[in-house]
């Protein structure tokens, strides 16, 4: 029987876990301030930012005429 993608490997077929019960079972909280998202000094340069934002733009519209 195929599975369905949804379902987490571990999960007997047919058993429906709420998203709210899997973040519990695997420690998974909500986000509570920016913050915590907040990744100091990813970019060495406002360059090195300016030339990923760039490739972003780039790569998002391949394909698309």
């Amino acid at each position: 029987m195929p599975r369905n993608s949804e379902q987490p490997p571990d999960s007997p077929l047919g058993e429906h876990v709420p998203a709210e019960e899997l973040a519990r079972r695997q420690g998974i909280r909500p986000v509570e301030s920016i913050d915590e998202l907040a990744r100091p000094r990813t970019f060495e340069s406002d360059e090195e930012l300016d030339e990923f934002l760039v490739d972003l733009y780039v790569s998002r519209r391949e394909g698309m005429t």
